[in-house]
């Protein structure tokens, strides 16, 4: 089981920030355009089983953006299925004053799938139901490989109902410090998860919570 690091970043200018990535050199890894729409589904218990021991259990759609294939082929979707965890060292240090986080670490198992709606009616008959649906559009980038310091750093700018964010993944140390090329600080690392936070907005609008979906196409 991989062990995912990551933070997330609030964008408030999101020319700024693609001018400091031209800066860095940062490059996009997926399709023409490196954009990428995704299709998230949510699934757990009726009784939120998964949630309420921290994990998390996603089928996820990516559909490329860019142009077609020399053929004239679209560009292919791809289904991945995600499941997460409180890492061993969280878990047993439940219950106990702890520090505050500097990064959200959670152990993660990925693979890639051939059919979600099958792959849905599975969970549905073990029970499960996809409770939350949300949608986003991520472009992934890495720095190149004359910057040594972010060795194993992604960059995944998020283009979501409720606003633009980075996520920075990898090892802390290039966490830190690609923040601070971009211009943060460790006082706007974010460690909450798209659930959270389009419930947090959702009190701020006064609106009902539903699915965080865009409601104009994007």
């Amino acid at each position: 089981m991989a062990q995912e690091t990551e933070i997330k970043l609030r964008i408030r200018d999101a020319k700024a920030l693609r001018r400091s990535l031209k800066r860095l050199g940062a490059r996009p890894l997926n399709s023409s355009s490196g954009r990428v729409h995704e299709w998230n589904i949510i699934f757990d218990t009726p009784q939120g089983g998964l949630a309420k021991h921290g994990q998390l259990l996603r089928i996820r759609t990516e559909i490329p953006e860019g142009k077609a294939k020399k053929d004239g082929r679209k560009a292919e979707k791809r289904v991945v299925l995600t499941f997460k965890m409180p890492t061993a060292t969280a878990i047993a240090a439940a219950g106990k004053k702890q520090e505050p986080r500097r990064y959200k670490v959670r152990e993660e198992i990925e693979l890639q799938v051939a059919d979600a709606d099958l792959l849905t009616r599975i969970f549905e008959g073990l029970g499960m139901t996809g409770w939350f649906r949300y949608e986003k559009f991520r472009t992934t980038f890495a720095l190149p490989t004359s910057a040594r310091w972010a060795k194993g750093l992604l960059i995944e700018l998020d283009e979501t109902p409720i606003g633009t964010f980075v996520e920075l993944e990898g090892p802390p140390e290039a966490i830190d410090k690609a923040a601070q090329e971009l211009g943060y600080s460790k006082r706007d690392y974010i460690l909450k998860n798209y659930i959270v936070l389009y419930v947090e907005e959702c009190r701020r609008q006064g609106q009902q919570t539903r699915d965080m979906l865009f409601t104009t196409g994007k």
